[in-house]
């Protein structure tokens, strides 16, 4: 499947060039069908233009091709991907912060209860140091969420740099394929038919047709 997936990807770029060189013609316009399906070339975008302004501010791609519909999703996935970010940084640096003041205060034997601190702050809702485990045990406790929000604020970091670069790619293939032609005839034939192997036996089967 893999395969097939990568072979795909190499040939839709011929596929795309191919196409481009495609001859258009000016519709009959005494022909109302011939006039419905005319695409207008000289609305064509570019796509290396779309792909810079993407680059430059995300959604203009989008924008340039006149696909407004996509800046709903565009916007809203940066926007979820930053609140992720902004909401796993505070968590971290939370953490982090606990878990300096905590191994200060047990090489200084200064521990304490004191809500100030701020490895008590982020201790759950009625629990103490003791319910918890003691000062060591929370330390270590503390260690592992550092560095459990650390990894969640670099995974949400790496999403946006995927979603960035998803943009860019919706803004090429959506300029690319602005000319792309599909027949109105198109359409999807189910019927059932028998099929007879080599030995004469029969069994019946759905046949799918598409034409086009």
């Amino acid at each position: 499947m893999k395969r097939w997936f990568v072979i795909v990807l190499l040939l839709l770029p011929m596929a795309l060039h191919a196409h481009q060189d495609t001859i258009y013609h000016h519709p009959d316009t005494t022909s109302d069908e011939n006039y419905k399906y005319y695409i207008d070339l000289t609305k064509k975008p570019d796509a290396i233009k779309a792909v810079w302004l993407g680059a430059i501010c995300p959604g203009a791609g989008q924008i340039y091709n006149r696909s407004y519909w996509k800046l709903p999703i565009v916007y809203g996935a940066f926007m979820g991907c930053g609140y992720a970010i902004s909401m796993m940084q505070n968590r971290y640096s939370g953490y982090t912060t606990a878990y300096k003041d905590l191994y200060r205060d047990i090489e200084a034997g200064t521990v304490s209860e004191d809500p100030s601190k701020s490895y008590i702050a982020v201790i759950p809702d009625g629990y103490d140091l003791s319910r918890v485990g003691g000062a060591s045990t929370w330390m270590n406790t503390l260690k592992n969420r550092q560095s459990t929000f650390r990894r969640y604020r670099d995974i949400s970091i790496l999403a946006t740099v995927v979603v960035y670069a998803l943009s860019l790619i919706d803004a090429y293939v959506d300029a690319q394929l602005f000319d792309y032609d599909i027949s109105p005839d198109l359409s999807l034939y189910v019927e059932p038919q028998i099929y007879y192997d080599i030995q004469h036996q029969r069994s019946a089967e759905i046949k799918l047709a598409i034409q086009f």
